[in-house]
């Protein structure tokens, strides 16, 4: 790839040994795609692009055949599936030879337990019950009251038959209780001829999933994944083995940690591993910010993973003129306009069944300890259950008990009463027991999160249809958009508070990929044209129900072939779009469910599905995908620029550095073509065209990343200028300078947004005044000084990255 530029480090120097990280690139491993060998085999592309870190998702074992490593079996231990140890320093030192470094992703919260024989602490706890030397590893109610008569209780039957299906399977070395393809193990003692009575002398019991009982605590709802108790120093130790040993021997850079909120005591915690890794190595937190919440500046972190930059360089793209079309539109259709009121509604209708339902014996578990630590033990059970899910159900964050929430339940509780002045007696036992600052102030604190995750981004996010863009992780449905100017204060805070925060676009958590958003989000600019397609279409293909229709057609309008080529066409596009539409309906929980599938409802969906992409509505969609692709484009590089060189640490998720169509897991977890991508960028001799090859998205990571390790003081750690343009279009343009630490700026990224209205009128006399200098455009070598016009600015692409 040819430059407008001197590349910094050249290919094949070896540079100085490097630990500031300006970058980052996330790897998904996988034993069947992506092991230690395949992410060195693509660390010279990777430094090509400009990256300085690889961030790599957990690399501890894990359940075999996993595809995202979070279910990890054994913490003491690097991932053989992978490469293992040795592997593991393999590509630590082939990063290292390139001036680059490593980043890692800690699961301190949970294990994996889907299959007991793989997880050797569980499967001795199984065995011996509360005896076992692990027993106190994991967070257990062994009372006789735990609703399975003081035995560990696993969700683990399918169905009322399943009990019969027992037998013991005698093939190996030890007896054990076989069911279907699970084995369990055999307290000494108490083997015998019948698979049931031997399976009633067990420390554990094997239950119904729908039975609402579960005896030790999860991750969320799962059960499959069985928290830890990090709080014990013992269990600290052990888990933490691995990382002491790569900090020691100085084989990573920083550490992201997985969903911190489900532990006991997270801020201690990580006050804990801060003093393990040292004070120079990068700390991320996995923090979901509420609505305006502010990240605790207690805490000994770098920043989180960046969801919240996410929603501010998505929603200062949105435009507010859409608003009221798309609210009508939903209400028409889904009958509600998933505006402010509906949310908050909403929101607590979901938090308040979800306490009930999945997250019951979570809730039974708090409830017993309020009634502990208030020294109520007599107290209505249910009346003090009731007072319980109604402040759960109120409380807007994930968890209250960070520094600057301080207050917030005192607000909450009051808001519940004032509401209710019922439950004020119940709510003094919670009060009472939540003042004392023990066991129920730790599990009230880890059941909020787990009802905030299950009830908001598990669910409401797939019935909320206005503008399905708006609905991401960390973000909030109900606000339509941000202003530049809080776009910019919002930037600005970043840059002095948290200058080494990630910032992100894309995650394997996130519901849909950047490109996919960018492009739903221009619905925003053409709500109207957007409205009167989708009644048209409903008359010509009705769809199963308005709320659903409206939703996957929005998603469908996200992924569909911007080229003219019809969706049946595009290699497993179809069964891809099959695949999400079942998890979104199900997830939605109105008419069908992961536990209870309508099989009726979803047979209609696929079938309205196939109907859609074999039709005149596909057709349709495809011509109106074609005539907005070009504004989609023009967003997607916005928000890339704006990010890339905005305040904290950029990462780019695998593949994103060209077009992507990802939707919801397991569907952005799919292997990348790296090969291609590699071509790409050796192939790109000058600036390229706005079109589907993605060469343009390329183009500016590549610039951006080269002007980052170039100039790194001006990006973490520098300063950040809020420019305003002038004239007709001025509301049209983002732009900020950056610079050194007081010192003039020295980069300006600019950035078009609400394309579409340009496309009538042009720019006219909006321009832009720039600081004193001569600036050369790194992304066309155009130059410009003075005041430059915004129309010659962005005559190539609607971005622009000017060094002085």
């Amino acid at each position: 790839m040819q430059t407008h530029h001197t590349d910094p480090i050249s290919r094949g120097r070896t540079p100085a040994r490097q630990t500031t990280v300006r970058s980052t690139y996330r790897l998904q491993l996988r034993p069947d795609a992506l092991t230690f060998i395949d992410a060195r085999a693509i660390a010279e592309y990777l430094q090509q692009l400009g990256i300085s870190h690889l961030y790599l998702s957990p690399i501890l074992t894990a359940t075999i055949g996993s595809t995202h490593g979070y279910d990890v079996t054994d913490p003491t231990t690097v991932s053989a599936a992978l490469g293992g140890p040795a592997g593991l320093k393999a590509l630590a030192d082939e990063v290292r030879s390139r001036g680059m470094g490593l980043i890692v992703d800690l699961v301190p919260n949970h294990v994996g337990v889907a299959d007991p024989r793989q997880n050797p602490w569980w499967w001795d706890v199984l065995r011996n019950g509360r005896e076992s030397q692990f027993a106190h590893f994991f967070d257990i109610d062994w009372s006789a009251g735990n609703g399975a008569g003081g035995r560990l209780a696993l969700p683990v039957l399918q169905s009322e038959n399943d009990p019969a299906a027992l037998t013991v399977d005698r093939s190996g070395s030890e007896p054990m209780l076989a069911l279907h393809d699970l084995r369990f193990p055999i307290a000494a003692g108490t083997d015998g001829d019948n698979a049931l009575r031997i399976h009633d002398k067990q420390h554990y019991r094997l239950v119904s999933w729908k039975a609402g009982l579960c005896t030790y605590r999860r991750f969320f709802a799962v059960g499959s994944l069985a928290a830890v108790r990090q709080e014990d120093p013992e269990v600290f130790e052990i888990t933490h083995r691995e990382l002491a040993a790569w900090c020691e021997h100085d084989l990573i850079d920083g550490v992201r940690v997985d969903h911190p909120d489900g532990l006991s005591y997270p801020t201690a915690y990580l006050t804990k591993l801060r003093r393990l890794i040292g004070p120079h190595r990068l700390l991320l937190v996995e923090k979901i910010l509420a609505n305006r919440e502010p990240l605790d500046a207690t805490l000994p972190v770098d920043g989180t993973t960046g969801y919240d930059a996410l929603s501010d360089y998505g929603g200062v793209l949105i435009d507010p003129d859409g608003e009221q079309a798309l609210t009508e539109l939903s209400r028409k259709l889904a009958g509600h306009g998933s505006d402010r009121a509906w949310v908050g509604e909403t929101e607590h209708r979901i938090k308040r069944a979800v306490a009930e339902n999945i997250l019951a014996p979570e809730i039974r578990r708090l409830v017993a300890a309020i009634k502990r630590d208030a020294h109520a033990e007599s107290f209505d059970t249910m009346a003090l259950t009731n007072a319980t899910i109604e402040v759960l159900a109120f409380m807007p964050v994930y968890r209250v008990d960070y520094a600057p929430l301080a207050g917030m339940t005192g607000a909450v509780v009051a808001e519940v009463e004032k509401r209710n002045s019922e439950l004020t007696v119940p709510l003094s036992v919670l009060v009472a027991a939540l003042a004392s600052d023990g066991e129920a102030a730790v599990r009230f604190s880890q059941v909020c999160g787990a009802i905030t995750a299950k009830a908001v981004e598990d669910t409401m996010f797939y019935q909320a249809a206005r503008l399905v863009s708006l609905q991401e992780v960390g973000g909030n449905p109900a606000r339509f958009g941000h202003s530049l100017n809080e776009f910019h204060l919002s930037n600005s805070e970043r840059a002095q508070r948290w200058p080494a925060t990630m910032t992100t676009l894309s995650t394997h958590d996130t519901k849909r990929g950047e490109d996919v958003r960018a492009r739903i989000g221009v619905l925003s600019q053409a709500a109207e044209t957007w409205a009167r397609a989708v009644e048209s279409w409903q008359e010509i293909t009705p769809g199963p129900d308005g709320a659903t229709t409206l939703f996957l057609l929005q998603n469908m309008f996200g992924v569909w072939p911007a080229d003219g080529r019809p969706a049946s066409s595009v290699a497993g596009l179809r069964e891809r779009l099959h695949l999400f539409a079942e998890k979104a309906i199900r997830e939605a929980g109105v008419h069908t469910s992961w536990e209870e599938p309508d099989v009726e409802f979803e047979k209609k969906v696929h079938g309205w599905l196939d109907a859609v992409i074999d039709g005149p509505v596909g057709s349709e969609i495809g011509d109106l995908v074609h005539e907005l692709a070009p504004h989609a484009w023009s967003d997607s590089l916005s928000q890339k620029l704006l990010q890339l060189c905005g305040p904290g640490i950029p990462d780019i998720y695998q593949g994103c550095e060209l077009w992507e169509d990802t939707l919801v897991d397991p569907d952005n977890r799919r292997p990348v073509d790296f090969a291609a991508r590699a071509g790409l960028l050796q192939s790109l001799t000058g600036t390229p065209a706005l079109d589907t090859t993605g060469a343009a998205k390329m183009w500016i990571v590549a610039y951006a990343l080269w002007l980052r390790r170039e100039r790194p003081d001006c990006f973490v750690g520098g300063t950040y200028l809020p420019l305003f343009a002038t004239g007709e279009q001025e509301s049209r343009l983002v732009a900020y300078a950056r610079g050194r630490a007081g010192e003039t700026p020295e980069v300006i990224v600019a950035a078009t947004r609400h394309s579409l209205g340009l496309a009538e009128t042009g720019w006219a006399d909006t321009t832009l005044e720039l600081p004193q200098g001569n600036w050369t455009d790194r992304l066309t070598g155009h130059t410009f000084q003075g005041r430059a016009r915004l129309e010659k600015l962005f005559a190539r692409l609607p971005v622009a990255l000017l060094v002085r």
